[in-house]
């Protein structure tokens, strides 16, 4: 078999067949808006969405419009109108090289990949730009190979900015604009090969051939930008062209303005037919995408292997822990048809688009000219996480909430998305009835994905109102509406002001449940094991600058133990996000969110690719790689506002406890009032795509208030608000405009960036106003927590984040190991487990392991001689960072019994067959000293020794109270320029 044939095969490895559409692209973005009083600032149409875009500021990618211009396009290394790859110098001169030779290497790669998985095979990586300049050059020459090596150009190379597409896109528009000939690429096939290139790189040149004299040649580019949405402020050449009369120009705005790109496309089908491929119980993302394997992630076929490597019931891996049941998948796909996923609870935990990467891989749709990347495809659960259902959207699968307790694995089904209706393939009895989450999903199918969509359907408002029609687009697009009888409450709540500020909305309005919107992105975080899926699907989206102000990076999950591809990453990420204008952190700084969370403003937006990513102000709602790139790219993200959940402190935290007990205290009570459950057949969740909003606790630090925020993730929750008072926050911004200052002093950039964020905090310790919900705001459900009755610490039981017990419950168990880090702890956490560390007379019979949450915490315990203790007590410390929490890296011993002060105590997360406790940090360094759980009276003496001087434990890091942070905080001035466009932007203009 060819190398051709081997990559034909393996591509579509474990598929049913069936192509897809291919994936729309990114250019504008443009939704109608309306206001709950009719007023209506886009068009006439009552859809009831709101948005951060206005009429005259259209968020673009590479560019801004004039509007944005000082705003948005501040990060942008590009700032023109179009962008042509002629204008810059090929990445590297095409080589000499014999297609023998270029052949002979490809199917050594091709042999190499068909040899992993125990030799079942995956498909070959795509192109890089070096084999695309080296495929070219033997293209240039006479060779009997042309038609494969033509196949690998057209089919092999990912579309977007990526460096292989730059290097692919110059010789084309070359031989498009007759600057070469070749005889295996005609000038009309030079331009339809761009045509299939999505969006950057190659529009400037198609823009340029509307106007060729060769009629053919101009209509070609015009059918082929078309269908192309990645056209950034391309789309004004295009609308000049057609004022001037040029018909082809004529042609594509036209097209725009039908939505041919949508409605050339198959409807989603009245019935769709697959296979059954069924996981009983809780899937989490760590079993679709394991944090050991997250090194392959960007290599969406060799990270899938390991989905599901671990045996469960009805799950046969072909290796156990290291390859999933691939042969399980091949021999239900010998029945013809796609394969659905189907789980009782399904995709909770982190925020992985690797995880619905990997089941696309298996059940997903080819998508032509992309390589590697699958959509579509069927998800159905009972219950679906709110973030995996999400990225389903973004995928252009159909998740679907279903009663699926009669689907067992190998059943066929016919699913009828209109009717609504699951029934037996071959009996046609009905299994079970069901109803969408809102109409607009079948149009996401349909466009390749909800972000396709909505860059589209903004493509075609944007076209129409340059042809001087109406922008209504109803009579092609299913557009969000409000639930049947909705109507505006009495008063909004926390997090439902936040995001209608950041949708624009006049203050005191709020952004009401199910209703669709578009906040503005004020901050987005990214970190490293996810941090390379971004960065692709930044490129597939043809982003070379951010619109979000603050887009930040990290890699406090790798850098303690980096594999190879990690220090390619270490080296290559920074400068990828740097040059788009964001801010990176380097290799040892710590956790993204310690770090994330000194860079927010009170009462703003954001998201980030992490599941934690849940700020202590202001609000997050976290999402997978491909939402946070369009969120980090646009400067919005699309949101179907979600309820809340209000759970409400009184009383007086009584001695021993810690705010630890108070984050498990909210599932333990919900459990006891009936509103969420552990067993996951039927699982009941309260929170799981809610909103949690907390009150009672104005007067917690910000480092402790996300503590609670953080915990919102375990509870599957879509985000989380906490109502503080103005000191905490004024204290905590002080603090942190040192610190940022002191960033820039040394040299972490983009220093623009971070003076702009300066600037906007300084602006707000100016004025400092913080919303709060109205009185009469409407909840879901309501959770009370008296304070006064909490006596004993609680505990996550092993190994579900939501099972809770109190001490005396579970106290006596032995322990082997206790962990104190992730971004669960802060400073003080670690001085109260060193001053009981302190008190030893003998070794500990535990493995302890130590990890601050930032360079800055580690400094400063060293500084207070904590290490020292933890040295003397055998301590294991750890770099700062993420260690043991997600399991990447580090693991604690198989079998063993730990205490864990991490996140989230899924199976096999922290070691393999671990059971893990969840508790406070100074309940693990207790249980790390006795070498099992405490009774309360021994933990309650042992806490006697931290109140004494509890001042001196828990005092956090205020830069702004360090002489070294100030000293060199002093030396950086904020530009006047900058000082601009923060207030611009505070003005949301």
């Amino acid at each position: 078999m060819s190398s051709l044939a081997l990559a034909r095969r393996l591509s579509s490895s474990l598929g049913h067949g069936k192509k897809s559409i291919p994936h729309s692209a990114f250019a504008t973005l443009a939704n109608p808006l309306v206001s709950w009083n009719g007023d209506v600032s886009r068009n006439t149409d009552a859809s009831p969405s709101v948005s951060a875009t206005s009429r005259n500021h259209v968020h673009a990618l590479c560019a801004s419009s004039s509007t944005s211009a000082t705003v948005f396009a501040k990060n942008s290394t590009f700032t023109g109108s179009t962008w042509s790859p002629a204008s810059v110098p090929l990445m590297r001169s095409f080589s000499t090289v014999s297609s023998t030779d270029f052949l002979q290497a490809y199917e050594a790669h091709v042999a190499e990949r068909l040899n992993e998985a125990d030799g079942l095979g995956i498909a070959p990586k795509p192109l890089s730009a070096e084999q695309v300049s080296d495929l070219i050059a033997v293209l240039k020459t006479e060779t009997p190979n042309a038609e494969a090596l033509l196949d690998l150009l057209v089919n092999r190379v990912p579309p977007g900015v990526d460096e292989a597409a730059y290097v692919k896109a110059t010789w084309l528009s070359a031989l498009a604009k007759q600057e070469e000939t070749n005889p295996y690429i005609t000038r009309a096939r030079a331009v339809e090969l761009l045509g299939t290139m999505q969006g950057g790189y190659n529009v400037a040149t198609m823009v340029e051939l509307l106007e060729d004299s060769d009629n053919e040649i101009a209509m070609i580019a015009a059918d082929k930008l078309s269908h192309t949405l990645l056209v950034f402020d391309a789309f004004y050449d295009v609308q000049t062209m057609h004022e001037k009369g040029v018909a082809a120009a004529t042609k594509v705005m036209e097209s725009w303005a039908s939505a041919e790109w949508f409605t050339k496309k198959p409807k989603v089908p009245e019935v769709m037919t697959a296979t059954v491929f069924k996981v009983t119980g809780e899937t989490n993302t760590d079993d679709l995408s394991p944090a050991q394997d997250a090194w392959s992630r960007p290599d969406i076929p060799l990270h899938a292997v390991a989905m599901l490597k671990n045996a469960r019931e009805g799950i046969n891996p072909d290796k156990e822990g290291e390859i999933g049941p691939i042969q399980q998948i091949r021999a239900l796909q010998e029945k013809g048809f796609p394969l659905a996923y189907v789980g009782d609870v399904v995709g909770t935990g982190s925020s992985r688009k690797s995880a619905t990467n990997s089941v696309l891989w298996y059940m997903g749709d080819d998508i032509p000219y992309v390589p590697n990347v699958k959509s579509g495809g069927l998800c159905l659960g009972s219950k679906i996480a709110p973030i995996f259902f999400n990225t389903m959207e973004d995928s252009g699968a159909l998740p679907i909430e279903l009663d699926v307790g009669e689907m067992n694995m190998g059943d066929v089904i016919d699913v009828y998305p209109y009717e609504g209706v699951v029934k037996n393939h071959d009996t046609g009895e009905v299994v079970t009835e069901f109803k969408l989450k809102t109409p607009v999903i079948m149009d996401e199918v349909r466009a390749g994905g909800r972000i396709p969509l909505i860059i589209g359907r903004g493509l075609t408002v944007k076209a129409r109102e340059a042809l001087g029609r109406d922008a209504a687009v109803t009579d092609v697009f299913r557009m969000p509406a409000l639930p049947e009888g909705s109507k505006k409450p009495e008063g909004f709540t926390l997090a439902q002001k936040m995001v209608a500020k950041a949708c624009g909305l006049p203050d005191g309005e709020g952004v009401v449940p199910n209703q669709y919107c578009e906040p503005r992105m004020t901050t987005v975080g990214s970190q490293d094991t996810t941090g390379p899926m971004t960065r692709d699907e930044l490129r597939s989206l043809a982003c070379l600058g951010f619109s979000s102000d603050l887009v930040m990076q990290s890699f406090c999950h790798t850098a303690a133990y980096p594999k190879p591809v990690d220090v390619v990453t270490h080296h290559t990420l920074p400068d990828f996000i740097r040059t788009r204008g964001g801010v990176s952190l380097r290799p040892g700084d710590g956790i993204i969110h310690s770090w994330l969370n000194r860079m927010l403003l009170p009462d703003t937006v954001g998201t980030g690719g992490d599941s934690h990513t849940r700020f202590p102000i202001g609000i997050s709602f976290p999402a997978g790689s491909g939402l946070v790139a369009f969120g980090a790219a646009t400067g919005i993200m699309p949101l179907d506002m979600p309820e809340s959940v209000l759970v409400r402190f009184s009383g007086t935290v009584q001695p021993g406890i810690t705010l630890r007990d108070l984050v498990q205290a909210i599932p333990y009570t919900a459990i006891q009032m009936g509103l969420l459950t552990v067993e996951k057949k039927g699982k009941k969740n309260i929170f799981s795509g809610r909103i949690l909003e907390i009150e009672g606790l104005p007067q917690l630090k910000c480092e402790q208030a996300f503590e609670l925020s953080d915990a919102s993730a375990e509870r599957s929750a879509a985000g989380c608000t906490i109502k503080l008072d103005k000191e905490p926050i004024i204290e905590y911004l002080n603090s942190n405009v040192v610190m940022l200052k002191w960033m820039i002093a040394e040299g972490y950039g983009d220093p623009r960036t971070l003076e702009r964020r300066i600037a906007r905090m300084q602006e707000w310790l100016a004025d400092p106003v913080l919303m709060e919900a109205d009185p009469k705001a409407e909840y879901a459900a309501v959770i009370d927590i008296n304070l006064d009755e909490l006596k004993e610490p609680v505990l996550a039981l092993p190994n579900d984040p939501d099972a809770s017990a109190l001490l005396s419950e579970v106290q006596g168990s032995h322990i082997d190991e206790v962990f104190i880090g992730s971004c669960m702890t802060n400073i003080g956490h670690f001085r109260a487990a060193g001053k009981l560390l302190n008190k030893l007379e003998k070794p500990i019979p535990t493995r302890l392991w130590i990890a601050p949450p930032t360079k800055m915490d580690e400094a400063q315990l060293v500084e207070e001689g904590y290490y020292s203790i933890f040295g003397s007590a055998g301590a294991r410390t750890e770099m700062p960072g993420c260690s043991l929490c997600m399991g990447n890296q580090a693991r604690v011993a198989p079998g063993c019994t730990v205490v864990s002060t991490s996140t989230r105590n899924f199976p096999n997360r922290l070691g393999q067959g671990a059971n893990v406790y969840l508790a406070s940090a100074e309940l693990a360094a207790v249980a790390a000293i006795e070498g099992r759980l405490p009774t309360v009276e021994e933990y309650m003496k042992y806490m006697d020794q931290v109140k004494d001087d509890a001042a001196d434990t828990y005092r956090y890091l205020n830069f702004d109270q360090l002489p070294d942070f100030v000293k060199k905080a002093d030396s950086v001035e904020i530009s006047a320029e900058m000082k601009d466009a923060a207030h611009k932007l505070s003005m949301g203009e």
